[in-house]
């Protein structure tokens, strides 16, 4: 068993560990609050301006529609959204697990992973997957301050590629929020726009829409705002499940210091009472001795 000044010192090793998870778990829930609110508001939005992209790109023939022509699959690049920091659970895992599947099933393509997130731009940067040095550089600084403007920089330099011909496939993979003790990856293919999907023996209906001024200032504009909107859900989606993830690993931390502590505690408590048996027997001993 372990003296006395061993368990004091884990004792309050493992108190100081409980109140750290105990602070990251509260901060966490504030900032899940927040994130929580911004993309529950955005997903409306984003959503049926995505059912609109697809129908309009479907209706377009391949001069207007740029991002919607598909070509030869010959360089790929898959978008990881992730985070800056750990401590929160499997997040970061699950994305790059995602990331390394995806590359495997793009046979006979150069693939590249361009990463929203330090974590796995730490990761890639060190293989042949990283992208070259005409990609957005840092982009793992969005988080400093989240804000539409900084993601739409990311989603200009890509549709740029896309079109010039240097990408022939965008995957994104991220993790879509559900609620704080769950999150689902996503991997949805962002460029080139997908058509209509069918559902089960039902065909996509092909949806009419009137354009006003005209169709051709409208394509230009729409569908560019709609794959940024796109990009910036994603984002919004893998930061609120960042902070529920995080929330979610902290508290089973600090259970689990909870449970350590009473364990410790108890070791402590009849160690202490052991030590002090002995030195009664010690003292009965010393004093038989005499006597004797």
């Amino acid at each position: 068993m372990a003296n006395l000044k061993e368990i004091r010192s884990r004792i309050t090793s493992v108190n100081s560990t409980r109140q750290i998870t105990s602070a990251m778990k509260m901060v966490s829930a504030a900032k899940l609050r927040r994130a929580q609110d911004a993309v529950v508001q955005m997903r409306p939005y984003a959503l049926k301006l995505k059912e609109i992209l697809t129908n309009v790109s479907a209706t377009l023939d391949s001069s207007d529609g740029i991002y919607s022509t598909q070509r030869e699959v010959k360089n790929v690049l898959i978008i990881a959204v992730n985070s800056n920091r750990g401590l929160c659970g499997g997040f970061n895992n699950n994305i790059i697990k995602a990331s390394n599947i995806l590359i495997k099933q793009q046979e006979g393509a150069k693939v590249k992973v361009f990463s929203i997130g330090k974590k796995a731009y730490d990761l890639y940067k060190k293989t042949s997957h990283h992208p070259d040095g005409s990609y957005p550089e840092t982009p793992y600084i969005v988080y400093e301050s989240l804000n539409f403007s900084k993601i739409a920089v990311f989603a200009d330099a890509i549709m740029e590629k896309f079109k010039n011909g240097e990408i022939d496939k965008v995957i994104l993979v991220y993790n879509s929020f559900k609620n704080a003790a769950s999150q689902v990856v996503m991997e949805e293919q962002y460029l080139p726009v997908a058509p209509p999907v069918h559902q089960g023996n039902k065909k996509a209906v092909a949806v009419d829409y009137l354009y006003e001024p005209n169709k051709e200032d409208i394509i230009k504009d729409l569908i560019p705002k709609s794959l940024k909107i796109q990009l910036y859900k994603a984002v919004l989606d893998s930061n609120a499940s960042e902070h529920g993830a995080r929330m979610t690993a902290m508290h089973k931390a600090t259970d689990n210091a909870t449970d350590l502590l009473k364990e410790l505690k108890l070791t402590y408590n009849k160690a202490r009472q052991a030590a002090i048996t002995n030195e009664i027997l010690e003292i009965v001993g010393g004093a038989e001795a005499l006597k004797g």
